[in-house]
């Protein structure tokens, strides 16, 4: 495991902080400075943090935000938007999301102060329930799509300025049921199991 991982991931720290340590010379593997950042380590191995042992993380925790439209998913927005730590107590400011809800999405999400937790989750077959309110109908191309699942080659349309994803390919739905139909809505009830 590389020596910022191992570090964020036993620690409050986060994996930048944990280079920034590395490259101050903080950091140490059984008595000697580290400050190569892609530095791997063994379970046997002894790292500090200054004088501080590091000791392997067995406990966590997991909370349950129930996230309002209008927060984001994020530590920070440039812009000045209100963020889900603005809302969480302070003491939950190092906690990480299992995934996330995009800005104008409500409903139940995840925080962890385990990164391995959330990676393994995030990672996970876990199903993910969603009820969703579209513009337009539903039309047999989408039924298709929902079914079998599709690749967008150009998925940039609606993305961030700076993404660096250009395509996408999106699994089959695991079910849908279409709520109701009108004033040019569909409402939709989806079950998926991935994130993206």
């Amino acid at each position: 495991m590389r020596i910022n991982k191992f570090i964020s991931h036993n620690t409050n720290y986060s994996r930048r902080e944990a280079d920034e340590l590395i490259k101050a010379g903080k950091v140490s593997i059984n008595g000697r400075s580290v400050s190569d950042l892609s530095t791997d380590i063994k379970d046997s191995d002894k790292v500090k943090i200054g004088s501080r042992l590091v000791k392997l993380k067995k406990e966590f925790s997991v909370i349950v935000y129930n996230k309002p439209k209008g927060e984001l998913v994020t530590k920070r927005d440039d812009r000045g938007r209100r963020t889900i730590y603005d809302s969480l107590p302070r003491g939950f400011s190092k906690f990480i999301s299992i995934g996330r809800l995009d800005f104008a999405s409500e409903g139940l999400l995840l925080l962890t102060d385990a990164p391995a937790i959330a990676q393994a989750l995030m990672d996970s077959d876990i199903e993910r329930e969603y009820y969703l309110k579209i513009k337009g109908n539903i039309t047999e191309q989408v039924i298709n799509a929902m079914r079998e699942g599709f690749f967008a080659k150009d998925a940039t349309k609606g993305a961030h300025a700076k993404t660096k994803q250009i395509s996408m390919e999106f699994k089959p739905f695991l079910a849908y049921r279409i709520i109701s139909q009108s004033g040019g809505y569909t409402r939709l009830k989806v079950i998926i199991n991935e994130g993206q």
